[in-house]
């Protein structure tokens, strides 16, 4: 992480956590092309899940309406 978001030079975490410069490059590039899999997978996901929540946030609309509406033609009475 310290790589991609560029807080410390390659040459520094190699340093630090004696490793070549080569995995870390390596490491790097890996998550960077993986990064857009992990948005997109996850953008999905939360799509399905808007999906079949939709359905039941409806009839609760619906029946705050019918609440609000009520009372009001209650007190035209």
């Amino acid at each position: 992480m310290e790589a991609i978001t560029g807080r410390k030079t390659i040459q520094e975490i190699t340093v630090e956590h004696a490793i070549h410069p080569i995995h870390v490059s390596q490491w790097k590039r890996k998550m960077l092309d993986r990064a857009s899999e992990l948005v997109t997978s996850g953008k999905t996901k939360d799509q399905k899940e808007r999906q079949d929540k939709e359905p039941g946030l409806f009839q609760q609309i619906g029946r705050l309406q019918i609440e609000l509406v009520e009372p009001k033609k209650t007190q035209l009475l």
